[in-house]
């Protein structure tokens, strides 16, 4: 059966969105598909669970959506995944699938994955569920990065630490693109006014949030005024009840304020009116809020482990994650020097400048279109490899 899509000169693009349910996927999403959608040599076609639909507004006209209706769970998704989408896939005759997620359906035709969860976490959890979930993420990277066409890191820390130790082998085949920040990031004119620390993630183990509350504790014997805001949601309910218990156990009921999702707009006079953005996470392979951050000018304190350090460069003063005396003495310290929290913000708006969704959805078109260099011949159209070291925040 001929398609009417090849009287065209565009490459057919399925996204595989399903599993972008919270925090960076989400931004991702959100972000780059109207900057790929402007680009007049893709068709892109988004495919989401209908419970997704809310997290994404207004969708951009040229994007195809395909809201999908099964039970929306791990496994489910998983079945569904390697079962189904791969048939929609040969049906629709798709060019390219683009797995936003660390795995994809193994059968999909010239598959794309990115490299964006951390498999880290696994270590820090105890519940058997919980690991049982990690155990199989892990084996479905492995086989998504030995059969995929193309793999997408969002750093180098993700290239190295999601690669199995055969990173350097496969350096043709893993292309780092880093995220960018949403040009509503901006600094304010009025000058940063608040007095509280803030740390935005939605709520899992891994934010470390439990360590961040008992430095805290340390922090408000020489600042006792001091309060922290948390923005986000609160995916992992056990963890938030223990994250309750800690807080009242240390006696900072009032001194700890959960906000919960927050608009774009709160998320902005967040950043730029915190006294200082504090980011405890032991594993990111990216982390958003770090850039949205920076280009709001806020002072950082951050986890010297993982991607972090890569990111912001020197845009922040860097602690042990896992030592809450350490954590305690940088953002005392910092809480204490006006000088050097004005020094940490005129870094961070110059390092926010390396980051942009533009530049993200143009390395990310090359990668895909340089899949398929058959197709792009056949109809006239010529494609081109990216190299591999595209890398925005080196």
């Amino acid at each position: 059966m001929k398609r009417a899509f090849l009287n065209s000169d565009r490459l057919r693009v399925l996204v595989n969105g399903i599993h972008a349910k919270s925090g960076g996927g989400v931004t991702y999403l959100r972000n780059i598909m109207p900057l790929l959608a402007a680009d007049d040599e893709l068709e892109l076609h988004l495919f989401i669970h209908r419970d997704q639909f809310s997290l994404f507004g207004t969708i951009h006209e040229r994007i195809r959506i395909h809201l999908l209706d099964f039970p929306n769970g791990f496994f489910s998704n998983l079945v569904w995944e390697q079962l189904a989408l791969p048939i929609f896939a040969r049906v629709m005759r798709v060019d390219v699938t683009l797995s936003l997620a660390n795995y994809g359906p193994l059968a999909a035709p010239a598959q794309i994955i990115m490299l964006r969860n951390s498999l880290a976490v696994a270590g820090r959890e105890s519940r058997i569920l919980k690991r049982l979930y990690w155990a199989g993420l892990t084996v479905m990277t492995g086989l998504s990065l030995m059969t995929c066409r193309r793999a997408i890191a969002v750093s180098r820390y993700a290239r190295a630490a999601l690669s199995f130790g055969v990173g350097d082998r496969l350096q043709n085949k893993v292309s780092v693109v880093y995220h960018g920040v949403n040009d509503v990031f901006r600094v304010s004119e009025g000058g940063r006014t608040g007095d509280y620390l803030l740390a935005v993630s939605d709520i899992y183990v891994q934010k470390n949030l439990h360590t961040l509350i008992r430095a805290l504790a340390t922090v408000r014997q020489q600042f006792p005024d001091v309060v922290l805001k948390i923005a986000g949601r609160a995916i992992d309910e056990e963890y938030m009840i223990e994250l309750k218990t800690a807080i009242a156990a240390e006696r900072l009921t009032d001194a700890v304020e959960f906000l919960g999702a927050c608009s774009t707009e709160q998320l902005l006079a967040l950043y730029q009116n915190c006294k200082l953005f504090v980011f405890p996470s032991t594993v990111e392979t990216f982390g958003n809020p770090l850039v949205e951050a920076m280009a709001c000018g806020a002072p950082i304190a951050s986890s010297n482990s993982a991607a972090m350090p890569e990111i912001l460069g020197n845009a922040a003063v860097f602690f042990d994650p896992l030592d809450a005396s350490d954590m305690a003495d940088r953002i005392s310290a910092l809480l204490a020097d006006d000088a050097e929290r004005h020094r940490l913000a005129r870094n961070a708006l110059v390092r926010a400048q390396r980051y942009s969704w533009e530049l993200t959805a143009r390395q990310t078109a090359e990668v895909i279109k340089s899949v398929s260099p058959e197709r792009y011949r056949q109809v006239g159209v010529s494609g081109r490899t990216m190299k591999p070291s595209a890398e925005a925040g080196s």
